[in-house]
């Protein structure tokens, strides 16, 4: 039983989509439970959704409602006594809550696994609510089996901040697989950019902890230096409606796109990409630029730099304007490095970050807690002898 509170197009969505679609059906009975599909972004997902079935839970979301959250707990509990689940794996803060004190309350026996995509412990809270949310995840850890992170960097902050024990942790990165990556000339007609300007692109949610604000920044210090350079947004969110009004004077420059679901598109026209962010677990955004052949410039945050190997298949800087400017400029003006680090980046992504790779780790976490069930039940069954 797979519990999401949100399905829409960030990397746990597509995660939870490659796994729904490529687990093993003769093994593996998979449902997955959610509040919603995010009507806004709704249809990038119906290309990939094809068979998978989702099972709504009235009341499940991402803020904090407790009518809600009662009504959604309520749900969840009255879906593993219906279904009895041998596992039930949560993703994201809210559902990670709510799931795990349902499979606790709900008696059913099953396994409990929750995924860490990144943590809220950098960029998201005030220092008391950090405070509360570390108090309550660990909590959450005691009524936890195991403790996924998508990075190693991920799984040493989640630990530093006394979340969980180091043997409930295990690391399986995301896995992604890319549309075909069309020509850059095609791609730039495609998306009205000019055929021989440098192109910055970024690709993501635009949130305060992405910092779209950072990106155009240094988009402007980019532009004191090499002024006929172009920059793609693609994506939406809250604070759109600033970011319009930030690029106003500099507006010729800008492709506001919104959600795309061709993001491949996006990739293969651009000559960086470039990555601003406060706080991340392990971006797809670079995953899937590496293996569209395309160098990244990125904030050294999260696990990014297990991503992005710095100096070789892109670039990695501090939280600062200047050093992100500083990097990309220097990708625009060497045609020959970016092309060597697109290329590297290319082969490194394609061979580590795969979708049947996190198919297989799943799979491999799955029989783990099946073979400790299995033991726990004859254990049980010869204390009762």
């Amino acid at each position: 039983m797979e519990i999401i509170a949100r399905m829409n197009v960030g990397g746990p969505a597509t995660q939870v989509l490659g796994l729904s679609e490529r687990l093993n059906p003769e093994e593996f009975v998979h449902r997955l439970y959610t509040g919603y599909v995010d009507h806004e972004e709704g249809d990038h997902l119906e290309l990939k959704r094809s068979s998978v079935r989702v099972h709504r839970i009235p009341g499940l979301g991402r803020s904090i409602r407790p009518t809600d959250d009662a009504r959604a707990l309520l749900g969840l509990i009255s879906a593993m006594r219906a279904f009895r689940p041998h596992i039930v794996h949560t993703r994201t803060a809210k559902s990670g809550a709510l799931g795990r004190v349902a499979a606790t309350l709900a008696g059913v026996g099953a396994a409990r696994v929750h995924v860490f995509h990144g943590h809220l412990l950098d960029g998201y809270f005030s220092g008391p609510k950090r405070a509360i949310y570390v108090r309550a995840e660990r909590l959450l850890a005691s009524l936890s089996d195991r403790l996924v992170t998508v990075g190693v960097h991920v799984r040493d902050d989640l630990l530093a901040a006394g979340i969980g024990r180091p043997e409930q942790y295990v690391v399986i990165p995301p896995g992604v697989r890319l549309g075909p990556v069309s020509d850059r000339g095609f791609a730039r007609r495609i998306l009205g950019l000019p055929a021989d300007a440098p192109v910055v692109a970024y690709v993501g949610r635009l949130t305060q902890v992405k910092r779209p604000d950072r990106f155009i920044a240094t988009a402007k210090g980019i532009l004191q230096r090499v002024p006929d350079c172009h920059f793609v947004i693609c994506g939406g969110g809250e604070l759109r409606e600033q970011v319009e009004r930030s690029i106003e004077p500099i507006r010729p420059a800008f492709h506001l796109l919104g959600w795309r679901k061709d993001v491949e598109t996006i990739y293969s026209a651009a000559d960086v990409v470039l990555l601003t962010s406060d706080n991340e677990g392990t971006p797809l955004t670079l995953i899937e630029a590496g293996m569209a052949g395309t160098p990244v410039v990125a904030t050294r945050v999260g696990s990014v730099t297990e991503v992005v190997q710095d100096g070789r298949t892109g670039l990695v800087a501090a939280i600062d304007t200047g050093e992100l400017a500083d990097h990309t400029v220097r990708l625009l003006s060497n045609s020959a490095l970016a092309r060597r680090m697109g290329e590297a980046a290319r082969l490194w992504t394609t061979a580590s970050f795969d979708v049947d790779r996190l198919v297989a780790d799943t799979e491999a976490l799955y029989r783990s807690l099946g073979a400790r069930r299995r033991d726990r039940q004859v254990m049980t069954g010869e204390m009762n002898k």
